[in-house]
């Protein structure tokens, strides 16, 4: 009994550390084409539909898949086309890939259709 309660109090202050770790994230501002990862990229084992906002970094693509909250869903989705776009959030790394957890999005420019 006691080695649970050893492992539930280090799973407890490992959570903790966790939270704390991501509250003091801070916020980025990326500006670049926001698409969707599954109908425009075609990226494989997408099965639903993925803003993602393509940026230029030092000579590289760089991918910031945007994560679904009320921000994004008011932002609107970018499918079967492209958006410019400014998002302003936050950046975590999940499962390979950089997602931005957006507190702003603004739109720039007129939307394309590809």
């Amino acid at each position: 009994m006691k080695p649970l309660r050893s492992i539930l109090a280090l799973v407890a202050v490992l959570g903790l550390a966790g939270l704390a770790l991501a509250q003091d994230a801070k916020p980025v501002t990326v500006s670049g084409k926001l698409t969707c990862a599954k109908c425009e990229l075609h990226e494989a084992g997408m099965k639903d539909c993925q803003n993602v906002l393509v940026t230029e970094q030092g000579g590289k693509t760089v991918n910031y898949y945007v994560m679904k909250n009320d921000v994004a869903k008011q932002f609107g989705h970018a499918c079967k086309g492209s958006k410019e776009a400014t998002v302003t959030g936050t950046v975590s790394q999940k499962d390979g890939k950089t997602w931005i957890t957006a507190t702003k999005m603004e739109p720039k420019g007129e939307a394309t259709k590809s």
